[in-house]
């Protein structure tokens, strides 16, 4: 038992003691710091207010490793008095200190502008914007702004942080512009679809989700992604299109899902004998689409005799609709067809289909028997 105690010197004893009253406390101010995050966080999301939510969720990860290490780094410090070791020398933990804080800020900047990324999207689509403002930041912007805004700050933290390592920034600038000069040359395509993505995003001459098509090359379907390289494009038949972001550069492009209206332009032909009628099926559906709920008559209209075809009277009709959707455009067509038809026939109007007038038939036939 004597042995025993005499292992146990005094100071021993207090090391041990110092080291857990540093982790105690440690681990007693995170709980405390968390409750009163916690606590802020339940007054502040009643606001509608976005950026104090990032804040306080941005805050709460690098707030509480920030408690821990600086904890631990206390009790490496304690310990540094009992233990010989050029590992817990007073430069090193200072050191440590320095990169742990540049780290946690780095890692509470970049969560920060993770998370008003997010929250921003979120109140663009429950805004329903449909039809991007050009004067508005739209969701494809707004991403590529966070990626850059991310990547400016770990720069800037790596640029902060080698100093405090012993190396200079100053030789690593001369170095990097002799090398950049290399890599430049080396990577033409890369940088050219860089800046060719960097344009789309500045220019939006389109967004995710937009439907796009080009008359110059084969491309139309649904934008899925636009990263710095590459944009990816969905067909029609659900197959992926990847496309380095240079090409747009020169390249034609429409863009339907901007459409203000929808167009409606179709030829009908009534039979000849049904002349004297045209004027009257003209004014009437004409009228028709005047009174219809789902057609712009603030854009142009049109229904006119258009010409004399080969086997018809030929009218036509051109208008827009109010909606851009795709499927409830063609319903709407489709109801102005049916309605159409009703008008031809309620003026005892039909129509034509193509024939053949064979002039002389009366030479072809037989005649008749003259002992019958």
């Amino acid at each position: 038992m004597s042995d025993f105690l005499s292992l146990k010197t005094l100071s021993d004893f207090g090391w041990g003691a110092e080291v857990f009253v540093a982790v105690f406390l440690t681990l007693l101010a995170r709980f405390f710091a968390m409750r009163i995050l916690k606590l802020i966080e339940s007054r502040v999301i009643k606001t509608s207010n976005i950026w104090d939510d990032a804040i306080l969720e941005a805050a709460r990860s690098p707030l509480s490793w920030f408690i821990l290490i600086m904890g631990l780094l206390w009790a490496v410090e304690i310990s540094e008095a009992y233990v010989s070791s050029e590992l817990f020398s007073v430069s090193n933990l200072e050191l440590a200190r320095k990169l742990a804080l540049v780290s946690l800020i780095v890692m509470f900047l970049v969560r920060f502008t993770t998370l008003t990324e997010q929250r921003m999207n979120q109140r663009i689509e429950s805004q329903g914007q449909a039809e991007p403002d050009q004067s508005r930041i739209d969701p494809t912007t707004l991403t590529a702004l966070a990626k850059l805004l991310r990547l400016a700050i770990i720069i800037s933290g790596v640029l902060v942080a080698l100093p405090t390592l012993g190396i200079e920034i100053t030789a690593l600038l001369a170095f990097g512009g002799v090398g950049g000069i290399a890599i430049g040359f080396a990577a033409q395509d890369l940088l050219s679809n860089f800046f060719g993505g960097l344009m789309i995003y500045m220019d939006r001459p389109f967004a995710i989700g937009d439907w796009i098509r080009s008359p110059d090359r084969e491309i139309e379907g649904t934008v899925e992604t636009i990263g710095w390289r590459l944009t990816v494009v969905r067909t029609f038949d659900k197959r992926p299109l990847y496309i380095p972001n240079s090409v747009f550069n020169t390249l034609a492009l429409e863009n339907p899902s901007r459409m203000s209206n929808r167009r409606i332009k179709e030829t009908i032909g009534i039979r000849y004998q049904d002349a004297s009628k045209m004027g009257a099926i003209v004014v009437d559906v004409k009228d028709m689409l005047l009174q219809h709920e789902e057609i712009d008559s603030g854009q142009t209209l049109i229904v006119n005799f258009n010409s004399y075809a080969a086997s018809s009277l030929d009218f036509f009709i051109y208008t827009f609709t109010k909606t851009t959707n795709w499927i409830r455009f063609h319903e709407i067509k489709q109801d102005v067809m049916l309605k159409i038809i009703e008008i031809v026939h309620s003026h005892g109007a039909d129509f034509a289909f193509p024939t053949i007038t064979l002039d002389g038939i009366d030479v072809l036939r037989p005649e008749p028997d003259a002992s019958s």
